[in-house]
């Protein structure tokens, strides 16, 4: 089945995936005799077909030499390429709102699920957001993907915060205060875990970036990685299972969600004991 693009038409990937099945049941070879050609793994081929991964650029144009398509292949595997890039966000946001269990790792910045109204806000606008029509939207956006962790159908999430993420505070000592006191509550809920990264845990494999887990009702896993400045939907099996073990990994250098949540009450406790600036 041909899988559809945003505007209801065939993706480019799924055309990708049709045309792929189409060249091999034309030539009449088994993935065996095909994998013989290419010199690609059978299963590797099996999973380009049926949509598992997109594949690499080397192997696509492998293909194009074995089929003799010329560049046919290769110009559908922009595409596709292309087309994942444009609607990452889109497709993120569609997915975490299906999602039934969401692990999240964030590297600098307290995660938008469990962030504050004002916190949100204050983060926006150092992102360059000074337009207040368009800033109350994309807070109100933020704030109702909350909608998720409460109600009879919560989902269950685990986060784990680099150290990074409670030193670094809201540049308002109140929204910062708020913003910890939110932490505290959110760590105590059944289906909330929060545990935190320290930072003597040292390099690891996720040290440049942030990411979210998401399981779905069919069973199938995706993730979203992403930076400061772009995000990436990762859905090809063998990377989401490299992210995932890494994740794994990383979690098992935390502290334990009991030992985090003393340490947000420290946090909070140091951060209302220090003085403001008008108080000094």
């Amino acid at each position: 089945m041909m899988s559809n693009g945003g505007d209801g038409g065939p993706s480019a990937r799924g055309v990708l995936r049709t045309e792929l099945t189409r060249q091999r049941e034309r030539a009449g070879w088994t993935f065996a005799q095909l994998a013989e050609r290419s010199k690609y793994d059978g299963s590797y081929l099996f999973r380009l077909e049926n949509g598992d991964r997109l594949g690499s650029i080397d192997a696509i144009g492998v293909l194009d030499r074995v089929y003799d398509t010329g560049e046919l292949l290769t110009d559908l595997w922009w595409l596709a390429k292309r087309e994942a890039k444009e609607s990452r966000y889109h497709g993120f946001a569609d997915l975490e709102a299906e999602a039934t269990g969401i692990h999240e790792f964030s590297i600098s910045t307290v995660p938008g699920l469990l962030q504050t109204q004002r916190y949100a806000e204050e983060l926006l606008r150092t992102y360059g957001s000074d337009n207040d029509e368009l800033l109350a939207e994309q807070v109100l956006a933020r704030i109702s993907r909350q909608e998720r962790l409460t109600g009879p159908k919560a989902l269950h999430y685990r986060g784990l915060l680099d150290e990074s993420v409670i030193r670094r505070a809201a540049q308002d000592p109140d929204v910062w205060a708020e913003q910890l006191e939110r932490l505290i509550h959110a760590a105590r809920q059944p289906n909330i875990s929060l545990q935190v990264v320290p930072l003597r845990a040292g390099l690891h494999r996720l040290l440049s970036s942030s990411l979210q887990l998401m399981w779905l009702p069919t069973g199938r896993t995706v993730v979203y990685v992403e930076s400061s400045w772009s995000g990436e939907l990762v859905e090809e099996t063998e990377e989401v299972e490299y992210l995932r073990l890494s994740y794994d990994r990383l979690r098992d250098s935390a502290l334990t969600a009991s030992e985090s949540l003393g340490l947000l009450r420290t946090a909070l406790e140091d951060h209302t004991s220090c003085p403001t600036p008008d108080q000094t």
